[in-house]
């Protein structure tokens, strides 16, 4: 199972680094003052995630990294994370889906994980489930907000529901390692969760006026395997300067 944590550790951890940098961006930028404040809070608990899952990773890789080495030294194509969480923010609406999208299955997620039969991972999600009932609740509330607001906020919700939608089935998506680990009782099986998803979505939804998108809609895939659309490498360039620039150095 080592090889098999490993690389789901690496995909979690990505998951909530480039998702913690993209709503960071938002800082000093966000519509509200309110917002302004909210917003990197919610980065900062995603790449404190972020952190206790590099930091577990490395040490079930056994090589030495580090939390450090592993966020800012990588190439693009060794990244997991999924495409969905490296889309642009786009107008407002676009990064209230896109966090929307990705909390309601993460808390899916970290309830079960809590019951996972590896303590350390058992910890992180312990932890992180917390954090992402708000994020849950703050992500909803805008949605609902805006898709039953003005006319204006409305209609660029369903546009950002249009954008994302085929970014979601990447979400759910099992593999070898998926099952392997599901099997094992360390990690709950992504698939497991569409169905909880798919109610939570819908309720917030229909509360925001706004129509569910057709399921039959092509999903984009490939962020696991370290196929990232171009925008990755643009992002990465920000992210990782600063390592780059002074390699090494600490605070």
């Amino acid at each position: 199972m080592k090889e098999e944590l490993y690389e789901l550790l690496l995909r979690l951890a990505d998951d909530h680094l480039i998702l913690g940098h993209r709503v960071s961006e938002w800082c000093g930028h966000a519509p509200t003052l309110e917002e302004d404040l909210a917003l990197p809070n919610i980065a900062l608990d995603l790449i404190g995630q972020a952190r206790s899952l590099y930091t577990y990773a490395g040490e079930v890789e056994g090589k030495g990294r580090d939390e450090d080495q592993l966020a800012y030294l990588r190439l693009e194509r060794d990244y997991r994370n999924l495409l969905l969480v490296e889309r642009p923010n786009g107008d407002f609406a676009h990064t209230i889906l896109r966090q929307l999208y990705f909390s309601v299955f993460m808390q899916a997620w970290w309830r079960e994980a809590v019951k996972s039969t590896d303590e350390t991972l058992a910890a992180i999600a312990a932890k992180a489930v917390k954090e992402t009932v708000y994020h849950v609740r703050h992500a909803a509330e805008w949605t609902i907000r805006l898709g039953d607001g003005t006319a204006e906020s409305a209609r660029r919700m369903a546009d950002a529901v249009e954008a994302l939608d085929r970014y979601t089935g990447e979400m759910f998506a099992s593999d070898a390692v998926t099952d392997a680990l599901a099997e094992a009782g360390i990690a709950p099986d992504p698939a497991s969760l569409k169905a909880e998803w798919d109610r939570v979505i819908a309720e917030v939804f229909a509360e925001a006026m706004l129509e569910m998108p057709d399921a039959q809609t092509y999903q984009q895939t490939g962020g696991r395997q370290g196929k990232h659309g171009e925008e990755m490498g643009f992002l990465l360039a920000d992210l990782q300067y600063m390592q780059r620039a002074y390699p090494g150095m600490t605070w």
